[in-house]
């Protein structure tokens, strides 16, 4: 199969080649690298990570469809095998195979892991990048820093002190760092007697997770002094679900007090009209958009809206790769199928330019994260 036959529509030869560049992945997750079982490999393309309800199976879901018919010829299979001929090819050629095969289709140059997880069965980043002959980077999660810190700081006032030095030892070797926003917070910086009172309570029950909105907040504000110093990105992934309308007012008040900083905030997670307003109206704010066409059918109506309301230097492709090899092979995938169908709307429209589409493919795929990341 060509990389062309991909495409659901023709585009001009240089927009074509855009489209198909190798892409920069910056949103990607460790895989696994064991030879999994079906019930292990469809909790894997599911984001609800748990079984199918009983008689049924994840396979008959848009993932599922997918992962039959863009999959399984990387594999050596025809289309729309069924999934037992499909798991049965993939235990055949084990699991360093698959996800060599997998990555590789992808076309992918560089991967940023966010190294959140780890496990015996997880593979480290660098022998995921040797798989998908690709550059490696690390992204790192401030809440692990957290976690290390108040597992071993003595008092309050050496909480602060030592989670400065963790999140400088990551910033030194890490392209971003990474954490969750909380659902609703206060966006001024905690003053320091308030940081100390909160760290001591902590340190009394230190294996529990965060939830003190004093330590969440100089969290937040530590990590970004922390990339402030190294000219790094932070990246914050917005909840999934809650109150979404009541967290964009104290994040833009976040945004608008960091901004002199110069330090590139990247959203991740959820891309609503208030994100997207954010990433519109603050100039060092940037949006994750791999994830955004879900399945190729509404993928073109879906980047085209990120291409009206976010300007093109703004978004980063990310396939959300985790797990499972396929993951990042379809995000990759289904981001190219949806973009070609949005440029080939403006082309014929004379709304673009060939150019211009080309030149906007390849600032998403790949050159905007080698801007922010300093790939």
């Amino acid at each position: 199969m060509r990389a062309g036959d991909t495409l659901p529509v023709e585009l001009p030869d240089a927009v074509e080649e855009a489209v198909l560049a190798p892409l920069v992945d910056h949103d990607f997750h460790p895989l696994r690298g064991d030879d999994l079982t079906r019930a292990r490999f469809e909790t894997l393309i599911t984001v609800a990570d748990a079984p199918a309800p009983p008689g049924t199976t994840h396979f008959d879901t848009p993932a599922g469809l997918a992962v039959r018919r863009w999959c399984a010829p990387v594999l050596g299979l025809d289309p729309h095998v069924p999934p037992a001929v499909y798991l049965a090819r993939r235990a055949e050629l084990g699991a360093d195979e698959v996800n060599r095969r997998l990555l590789r289709a992808a076309r992918i140059t560089a991967l940023l892991v966010d190294t959140g997880q780890d496990g015996p069965e997880l593979l480290p980043a660098e022998e995921i990048c040797r798989l998908g002959g690709a550059a490696a980077g690390e992204v790192a999660r401030i809440e692990r820093a957290e976690q290390a810190v108040a597992a071993s700081a003595v008092s309050g006032v050496s909480y602060i002190s030592d989670l400065n030095h963790v999140l400088a030892a990551l910033v030194a070797r890490a392209a971003a760092l990474t954490g969750t926003l909380p659902v609703v917070f206060d966006a001024a910086r905690p003053s320091r007697g308030a940081v100390i009172a909160a760290a001591n309570r902590r340190l009394a029950a230190p294996k529990e997770e965060l939830a003190d909105p004093v330590l969440l907040r100089h969290l937040l504000w530590a990590a970004f002094d922390a990339a402030r110093e190294r000219g790094l990105p932070v990246r914050f992934h917005l909840p999934r679900y809650g109150p979404r309308r009541a967290q964009a007012a104290p994040l833009a008040a976040f945004l608008r007090v960091t901004q002199p900083f110069g330090v590139p905030v990247v959203l991740l997670g959820s891309l609503d009209g208030d994100a997207l307003h954010l990433a519109a109206t603050f100039p060092h704010v940037y949006v994750d958009v791999g994830s955004v066409p879900a399945h190729a059918a509404s993928g073109a109506a879906a980047v085209g809206r990120l291409l009206e309301l976010v300007p093109f230097h703004k978004q980063l492709f990310g396939s959300g790769g985790r797990g499972a090899a396929e993951s990042c092979h379809l995000g990759a995938l289904h981001w190219r199928r949806g973009l070609a169908g949005a440029l080939a709307v403006r082309l014929a429209a004379g709304e673009w330019s060939v150019p211009d589409a080309a030149r906007v493919a390849l600032m998403v795929g790949s050159d905007n994260a080698r801007r922010v990341y300093r790939l």
